[in-house]
């Protein structure tokens, strides 16, 4: 059963009980300049998210509802692994937070067409023709569906794609659609190991399946996820499939190393919850990482797209766009056994992208691969920020991110395939963190919302061009509310935390030389504000 957090109290009308701007020179004017220039980066990077979800909006079948997975060769297709996974989600994300009324409307309906169109094997999802309103892959008579492909579209859309939505909205209907493709996923589980069945064997199925279910444990509270990724844990890491060992061949990007973080999420859980796994996993999982770090990476901490893990060879070169995504399970085994070792090539990663990547071509000219670089550095920034070596990864993410964002057209179409999600998915995160964590609503193209925290407090300003009336929404400690972890660690497609409130914290809000004190929840439901040019606000933590 999903565990709900609790709900929030009405709004806090903060607009009435500090009126007026007023000692806007109490702010520093370091901290003013730098909040103006933060709000103004989150402006554009809204929106363009705003554009792109209207967009692809437009493209969308007149009969079903739901989006093609690219504009081309397969404009007739709604692919799971494609559209939904890495795509329509995102619009979920976009709609949820820049247009109320459009998530709870549209975008739930189209969740109804997907569910009720796509379903093939019970909850399990598959490609959709929109000509024939049908599936795609059709079967004979008495024929049976291809269950490879129905498991690794499901995987890919459930961990892709329904998770992200989950970790940031928390529970949902797209939650419920989340889990019940789960249960069908491990219930059509058919590859026999010596712990029991698993539902694939490629690192890519397998380590979305880790994540997934590792994340399901703490959700739900219930075992059997956990037991589920220790069936995978045993088959990749104490048998014969070790993926360093015993494999020759180590993707070291996407379509691949989701093996590697996979394995570093269960690793938390049974450190966490089942030590007697943990420490049968340690040695192992250390001797994959530190591979990795003999043969796999450079000076600056950069990664090969590929390599034969027991020969050293590069099999694939150019870095990775996922150095990030691997970045996480050597920050994540870092924090459970305290190895620096592993802990040092995040901060080396981070400390050298300003001063070597600008301008890298992730993927040659791909839009994607900007976008996920971004995204699982800044996932990783989110927690040395404080680290003096890495602060000159600020200055990498305000350049690459115009980069990323000077790839849409003037239509609001990206490239026109499903990576074009990817492309909003990053968007949001980079707009989030110059707003540190906190969102605007109703949103509108106009707000230009900028934060910077302090070692005392946070200072925010919005800026309007006409005059507003809304509410700023502070972020809770999704990890503990919406995931049930008992510590964040980075996870690919999560939306880290940045300023958060506790529901039972208490608040100093001051507006001008006007200052109240609030507790949590009210920040968590949001203060409101009517406004006709600008605000600037100082939120400090008194307990």
């Amino acid at each position: 059963m999903l565990r709900k957090p609790a709900r929030v109290p009405a709004l806090v009308a903060l607009g009435l009980l500090l009126p007026g701007l007023g000692a806007q020179d109490r702010l520093a004017e370091e901290l003013r300049t730098q909040c103006a220039a933060n709000g103004r980066a989150a402006r554009s990077a809204w929106q363009h998210a705003h554009r792109y979800l209207h967009a692809w909006l437009a493209q969308a079948d007149e009969r079903s509802g739901l989006i093609p997975s690219n504009l081309t060769r397969g404009k007739d297709l709604f692919e799971p692994h494609n559209a939904a996974a890495d795509n329509w989600s995102f619009m979920v994300l976009v709609a949820a937070l820049t247009d109320r009324a459009l998530y709870e409307g549209r975008m739930h309906e189209m969740l109804a067409a997907e569910t009720r169109l796509t379903s093939r094997i019970d909850r399990l999802p598959d490609t959709y023709r929109f000509s024939t309103q049908g599936f795609a892959h059709d079967t004979a008579e008495g024929a049976k569906v291809d269950m490879k492909r129905v498991i690794f579209a499901a995987s890919e859309y459930v961990k892709d794609g329904l998770m992200p939505i989950h970790e940031l909205l928390g529970g949902t209907a797209f939650t419920a659609r989340m889990l019940g493709i789960q249960e069908d996923v491990w219930k059509h589980a058919a590859i026999d190991t010596p712990a029991g069945p698993i539902p694939a064997d490629d690192p890519e199925v397998t380590g979305e399946q880790l994540q997934v279910v590792s994340r399901l444990f703490w959700i739900t509270g219930e075992e059997r996820w956990l037991e589920f990724g220790c069936r995978l844990g045993d088959f990749w890491l104490l048998g014969d499939r070790h993926p360093t060992r015993h494999g020759k061949v180590l993707r070291l990007r996407d379509h691949g190393c989701e093996l590697i973080s996979g394995l570093s999420e269960l690793y938390f859980a049974c450190a966490h919850a089942r030590k007697d796994k943990a420490k049968l996993y340690r040695e192992p999982l250390h001797a994959l990482l530190d591979r990795i770090l003999e043969v796999g990476v450079n000076e600056h901490g950069m990664m090969w797209n590929q390599i034969d893990p027991q020969s050293g060879t590069v099999l694939q070169k150019g870095w990775s766009d996922g150095f990030g995504y691997v970045g996480d399970a050597f920050w994540t085994v870092a924090a459970v056994d305290g190895t620096e070792r592993h802990r040092e090539l995040v901060l080396r990663q981070l400390a050298n992208l300003d001063a070597h990547y600008r301008g890298y071509a992730w993927e040659g000219t791909s839009a994607d691969g900007y976008a996920d670089a971004i995204e699982g550095a800044l996932n990783l920034f989110a927690r040395e920020q404080d680290s003096a070596a890495v602060r000159s990864a600020a200055a990498w993410f305000d350049s690459e991110i115009l980069v990323m964002l000077g790839k849409q057209q003037e239509s609001g179409i990206v490239e026109g395939w499903h990576g074009d999600g990817n492309f909003a998915r990053t968007a949001l995160m980079y707009a989030l963190w110059k707003q540190q964590g906190c969102r605007i609503e109703p949103w509108r193209q106009d707000l230009a919302l900028g934060a910077v925290r302090d070692a005392a407090a946070l200072t925010l300003r919005l800026a309007v061009e006409e005059p507003w009336q809304g509410r700023i929404v502070f972020d809770a400690i999704r990890h503990r509310t919406v995931m049930h972890l008992p510590a964040d660690y980075p996870r690919i497609n999560q939306f880290p935390e940045w300023f958060t409130v506790e529901a039972e914290g208490r608040y100093r809000v001051t507006r001008g030389s006007e200052a109240q004190e609030l507790d949590g929840l009210a920040l968590l439901s949001g203060l409101e504000l009517k406004i006709e040019d600008a605000v600037e606000l100082r939120v400090e933590r008194l307990r």
